[in-house]
C-alpha cells in the first residue's frame, strides 16, 4: 500500500484545541463493519450501553512529563537558543530528544537549561550532546540522574502539547490537568494516551459496577507518534521504539477473561500496540517488559484485541493506518468523512470512536 491511500481532507476548524468538559461529555462514533447501520453517532457515556459484563478495558497508565525544554548553547562566544523535546529515556541520566535548530548543535556541546544559582542546585539542568543523529535527533547526557533528573525536568520543562495544538496556542495551567488521564501513574510519556482522556473516575466506577473489568498496562508514548511518514512505500517506514510493560498478573487476567467469553477493549492505539506486541500467534497475551516498534498496516491479523477505542487521527499517519487495519480502509475512510461532515472534533483533545474489528477475509 502507498501513503496516498491514507490521505483525507480535514479543515483546521475540525481540530480541537480544548477538550470537552466534563471529560465524558465528548462524542463517540461507533464503527461496525459489515452491519447496518455501520456508523452510529453516540454520546461518549453510551459506553455504559455498549459494554457488557465480562468485558475488559485495557488502559495505559503512563504519565506525561514536562518534556519541552528551552536552553542555551554557548560556543566561541556565540550563544544560541535551543528548543528540546525529549522523546525517549535511554538510561538514568540520558534521553533521546528532538532539537531545534539542530544545525546549531554538534557533539560535545553543552546546553544549559533552567536557572543557575547557589540557592537551588537542582534548578541547574545541564546536558552535553553525546550523539547527533538524523532528522534533528540528539542524545543528551545530563549532569543529573535518576529522581534528581526527573525533578529538574519537571521544574524546567513545560507540557509538550502536540504540534497541531502548540502551533495555535501555548500550554497553560489547565493543560496540566486536561492532558493527563485520571489514572496516570507512571511518569515517562511525552504525549498522552488520548483515548483515555475521556474517562472520569465516576464513569470508570459505573463500568466496574456493571462487571466491566479494568486492567492497566504502561506504554511510554514517544514524540515519534507525531512524526510524518516520509516514504511512499510503507514497508520502508521505521517506527520509533517505545518502552512498555504488561505484568504477569495482568496478562493472566486478560487471557482468563477472553477464555470466558469477555471482549478485550483496548483504550487507545498505545494499549493496542503493546497488547499485540505481547501476544503469541494463538492470541495468548504474555508478560512483557521491553521496547516495541510494531507498525500495523492493513493486512495485519490482530490477535489480542476485540474492540478499539481511539480518537480521530491525522491524515497519512501511522495511527490512521492502524485503525484502517483494524476496521478496514474503506470503512475508515467513510467513517472519517462522516465525522468531518458531522462536526466531530479531531485529535488529542477531540472526540472518540469505538471500532469493531472487520471480519477476516
Amino acid at each position: 500500500m502507498h501513503l496516498d491511500d491514507f490521505d483525507f481532507e480535514l479543515q483546521q476548524s475540525s481540530i480541537a484545541l480544548r477538550p470537552a468538559e466534563p471529560r465524558d461529555a465528548s462524542r463517540l462514533l461507533e464503527v461496525l463493519p459489515g452491519q447496518m447501520p455501520d456508523l452510529v453517532d453516540r454520546p461518549f457515556s453510551d459506553v455504559l450501553k455498549i459494554l457488557r459484563k465480562g468485558d475488559v478495558l485495557v488502559l495505559n497508565n503512563t504519565k506525561v512529563i514536562s518534556a519541552a525544554l528551552t536552553g542555551t548553547r554557548t560556543r566561541d562566544g556565540n550563544v544560541a537558543t535551543i528548543s528540546i523535546n525529549l522523546h525517549k529515556k535511554c538510561d538514568q541520566s540520558s534521553w533521546k530528544a528532538f532539537a531545534k535548530p539542530a544545525r546549531r548543535l554538534k557533539r560535545g556541546d553543552r546546553i544549559l537549561f533552567g536557572t543557575h544559582n547557589n540557592a537551588c542546585e537542582l534548578a541547574a539542568l545541564d546536558a552535553v550532546v553525546a550523539q547527533k543523529g538524523e532528522g534533528g535527533e540528539v542524545t543528551l547526557a545530563f549532569d543529573l540522574a535518576g529522581p534528581d533528573l526527573e525533578r529538574a525536568i519537571e521544574g524546567s520543562g513545560v507540557l509538550p502539547l502536540p504540534p497541531y495544538i502548540a502551533s495555535k496556542r501555548a500550554p497553560d495551567e489547565k493543560d496540566l490537568e486536561d492532558y493527563q488521564t485520571v489514572f496516570a501513574e507512571h511518569s515517562g510519556a511525552v504525549a498522552a494516551p488520548t483515548a483515555g482522556l475521556h474517562f472520569t473516575d465516576e464513569l470508570l466506577g459505573q463500568l466496574s459496577a456493571m462487571g466491566v473489568a479494568q486492567h492497566y498496562v504502561t506504554l511510554h508514548v514517544g514524540a515519534g507518534t507525531f512524526l510524518p511518514v516520509k516514504t511512499d512505500n510503507l514497508s520502508e517506514h521505521k517506527m520509533h521504539a517505545e518502552w512498555g510493560e504488561i505484568s504477569a498478573d495482568t496478562a493472566a487476567a486478560l487471557n482468563k477473561a477472553r477464555a470466558q467469553g469477555g471482549r478485550i477493549i483496548s483504550v487507545g492505539t498505545t494499549s493496542l500496540r503493546l497488547l499485540e506486541s505481547a501476544a503469541s500467534a494463538d492470541g495468548q497475551i504474555q508478560p512483557f517488559c521491553d521496547e516495541t516498534d510494531i507498525f500495523i498496516t492493513p493486512g495485519y491479523q490482530f490477535k489480542a484485541v476485540d474492540l478499539l477505542m481511539t480518537n480521530f487521527h491525522l491524515p497519512r499517519s501511522t495511527l490512521f493506518m492502524l485503525v484502517s487495519a483494524f476496521s478496514g480502509l474503506s470503512q475508515m475512510q467513510r467513517a472519517y468523512a462522516h465525522a468531518v461532515a458531522s462536526g466531530y472534533r479531531f485529535y488529542s483533545y477531540g472526540d472518540a470512536c469505538l471500532l469493531h474489528q472487520a471480519a477476516l477475509s
